[in-house]
């Protein structure tokens, strides 16, 4: 008898079987409404929107970066909550007000001068399933659309904002060697 495992489901216990090499991943590009945050937006009374940041995902991007990994940010909606975000991380490439995210990847590769084979794009929405099929490492947050699920190579366990990145990162880590146990374990 044979059984067919989704690799979205295969994925979450044996990395050693995904059809990509974790080892080459160097850059992480993510979306920003439904990845760095769930989603929601609130609007103040003076028509301002805020929303909320996961303080795990930050420390994670600082370890990423330490670590010698880059990180982009690829997001639709322009935000000034979302640059002053990025530049308390230390992320330097901000693509915002983004209509077509495709367009803007291959700008990202060329900027930092790396390949597809190089990429994990993290992304939750249907404007994410174009950057996806081009990253070698497609990953998808637990709060993602069904249709981004599908296109992913990993599904995180854990939703957009709510420390989904910490989890992808901690992957990563682990599986380059580059995990610093003494300092996050």
């Amino acid at each position: 008898m044979t059984f067919l495992i989704p690799r979205t489901i295969l994925a979450h216990f044996a990395p050693e079987c995904w059809p990509v090499n974790l080892d080459l991943i160097s850059l992480i590009i993510l979306d920003v409404d439904g990845v760095l945050t769930d989603g929601r937006l609130w609007s103040t009374p003076d028509g301002e929107w805020v929303k909320a940041f996961s303080s795990q995902d930050g420390f994670a991007i600082k370890a990423w970066q330490r670590g010698g990994g880059r990180t982009a940010i690829l997001s639709g909606r322009a935000d000034d909550n979302v640059s002053r975000r990025a530049k308390d991380l230390g992320i330097e490439i901000v693509h915002l007000g983004i209509t077509d995210k495709l367009e803007a990847f291959a700008d990202i590769l060329t900027a930092v001068g790396c390949g597809n084979e190089a990429v994990c794009y993290v992304g939750d929405d249907f404007p994410d399933l174009g950057p996806m099929s081009r990253a070698a490492f497609p990953v998808a947050v637990a709060n993602a659309r069904a249709a981004v699920k599908r296109k992913a190579q990993y599904v995180t366990r854990t939703g957009g904002g709510c420390g989904a990145l910490a989890e992808l990162i901690e992957l990563l880590l682990r599986k380059q060697g580059r995990w610093p146990g003494s300092l996050l374990d």
